[in-house]
């Protein structure tokens, strides 16, 4: 089964802030079930930026009395928490509208979250980049507009899995323009070659054509037209090294798109770029932080 965010999305009410008549402890609960986990400080920033950060401790706390969630202290943090839904918390939470299309693998134990933790939290630090910045300009982007790995096949039994989808309103004057993009980040943690070859996975998904088992070949249009009006953007978000590293590996993206036949048709169609998550949070996303992949000088990514 392919799975997207579009179904939460459209279940998700506008606006950039979550709303104040929704219980916070349903929002906690649900951000949990979206994002697999996170720290206090996160939640704090992703839901309630203008309470204080008792706020969401106490509501947490409640939870954790009622079993709904759990929680495993960072090492080397003045013992910050991360949490994460228990299994009762992912049953509730299971067949909540807004979370429809949300892929069932949550981190419901201790030692699963501890394995997870150092990616999980950098894709979630990636998408507050997103939400601080869209608060700040006024677009809707919203704690439930980021789904964390998401896959679709790109035939002969292989899939591409994004670290997360992203939906953003852009909001200009009386217009209102909707961006989707594919989010990768990369922590430095795989070879250089690896994280350019995720371009041509992108790219084979790009002209997929799925065909009916049984039935001759049919020419119905990519698959990607199934989940999208517009192929998402696809940005590379690098962090965990020096900015001589992390630039060496920008310019490998960059070799891929050029030098790959697949990845250099993908670039003429779809934007592609890449940052530096350090820039993003302190920049952030709607400057001139993003290398276009298909070259050019740097900009925002809403204007790829």
């Amino acid at each position: 089964m392919e799975l997207t965010a579009e179904q939460a999305h459209n279940h998700v009410p506008s606006g950039f802030t979550p709303p104040p008549t929704e219980p916070l402890n349903h929002q906690l609960l649900a951000a949990l079930a979206q994002h697999r986990m996170a720290t206090t400080h996160q939640l704090h920033v992703l839901l309630r930026p203008g309470r204080t950060r008792q706020t969401i401790s106490q509501q947490l706390n409640d939870l954790l009395g009622k079993h709904l969630v759990g929680f495993v202290v960072l090492p080397q943090s003045h013992r910050s928490r991360v949490w994460y839904l228990t299994p009762k918390g992912a049953r509730l939470t299971r067949d909540w509208p807004a979370l429809q299309g949300r892929p069932p693998y949550p981190i419901t134990s201790a030692t699963a979250a501890s394995l997870k933790t150092p990616h999980t939290l950098t894709v979630l630090r990636t998408h507050l980049a997103f939400v601080t910045d869209a608060r700040r300009r006024g677009d809707e982007h919203g704690h439930l507009d980021w789904t964390p790995e998401v896959f679709h096949a790109i035939g002969d039994g292989e899939k591409v899995i994004a670290d997360a989808l992203m939906h953003y309103t852009l909001i200009e004057g009386e217009q209102r323009r909707k961006l989707r993009a594919f989010v990768e980040i990369d922590r430095t943690t795989m070879s250089s070659e690896r994280l350019a070859s995720k371009l041509i996975e992108y790219a084979r998904l790009w002209t997929y054509e799925p065909q009916p088992v049984g039935r001759r070949r049919q020419t119905g249009g990519p698959g990607w037209l199934r989940w999208y009006p517009a192929f998402p953007r696809i940005l590379f978000v690098l962090t965990g090294a020096s900015r001589q590293t992390l630039d060496n590996r920008i310019s490998d993206l960059k070799a891929m798109t050029a030098h790959h036949p697949l990845v250099a048709d993908l670039g003429t169609n779809v934007p592609l770029a890449a940052a530096v998550l350090d820039d993003l949070e302190k920049h952030g996303p709607t400057h001139d932080v993003w290398t276009p992949l298909t070259g050019g000088t740097p900009r925002p990514w809403t204007q790829l």
